[in-house]
């Protein structure tokens, strides 16, 4: 039960950050649930200069047969191993209008294109007439090894992102769980990279003729590689057996052909969240 504990709020960031729950041994039949609502500051988009600011709903459920939901993820974890986790995985990955916003899952935004090109000025959005990325389901699998009972590495790649649909992305981390500070409060930190391919970097990144020609931004391409680097703690209060207030703190930086794109406003950008949640 503590390694569920520690990652019991894992979701509360979204992205690479985003970790899978340790599996969590239960009586059959059972499901250990948190729900909550909590407030997150974070990009506009990755590589933005500006934040946004917007509350959080916070859901985690997992069941005793290796089922979980994770915030915009969810899979199973196979095989029987405690220091070996494995399994499918899919995750929601949010829409991105031309304003960095994400519109709602599957919403529409206005699209406000011109055929006319336009210089950039600074300080504007450089997204502005970047043609919107739909959300799409991602789907793969994560591996995750045990170290120790308290250090873990975690990987998990996924596939289907981008409006083609054909972006592919791998995240790398290593994790230490939750270290105890008195009765209830525990402390875990985290730090990973992403590597993407070409296709998702083109996709979030590139910009292409008609892209520019609305946009103002130059033509762009962007290739595979490393697209980022991240680290992160998080702070769990659990100040009742059915409450927990879960915060986290995250930087992030760009690199390789992400950092060069000219949608890019600032390559380092930092989420900060914070939610309460109820166990039940």
């Amino acid at each position: 039960m503590n390694k569920f504990l520690a990652l019991a709020l894992a979701a509360v960031s979204s992205g690479a950050s985003a970790q899978t729950p340790a599996m969590n041994p239960m009586p059959d039949g059972s499901r250990d649930m948190y729900v909550g609502l909590g407030l997150v500051s974070a990009p506009r988009y990755e590589g933005a200069r500006d934040s946004e600011r917007h509350a959080l709903p916070v859901l985690q459920v997992q069941w005793s047969n290796g089922v979980f939901v994770s915030g915009m993820r969810a899979g199973i974890h196979l095989g029987g191993n405690p220091r070996l986790e494995y399994g499918p995985l899919v995750e929601l990955q949010r829409r991105r209008d031309d304003s960095g916003a994400g519109g709602g899952i599957g919403g529409i935004g206005a699209e406000r294109y011109s055929m006319v090109a336009l210089p950039q000025v600074a300080g504007e959005n450089r997204l502005a007439g970047m043609e919107p990325i739909s959300s799409r389901l991602l789907a793969g699998g994560f591996l995750n090894y045990y170290l120790t009972p308290d250090w873990r590495l975690t990987g998990s790649l996924l596939y289907g992102a981008g409006n083609e649909r054909d972006g592919a992305r791998l995240d790398l981390g290593v994790q230490r769980l939750a270290m105890q500070f008195g009765a209830h409060h525990r402390l875990s930190f985290a730090a990973g990279v992403s590597i993407a391919n070409a296709a998702y970097n083109d996709a979030y990144f590139g910009v292409g003729t008609l892209d520019s020609l609305r946009s103002g931004n130059p033509v762009y391409r962007a290739g595979g590689g490393l697209k980022d680097g991240h680290v992160g703690a998080r702070w769990n209060w659990a100040f009742s057996p059915s409450w927990m207030l879960s915060s986290q703190v995250q930087v992030s930086r760009l690199a390789g052909d992400a950092r060069h794109s000219p949608l890019v406003e600032r390559p380092t950008n930092l989420t900060v969240s914070t939610a309460i949640a109820y166990r039940f």
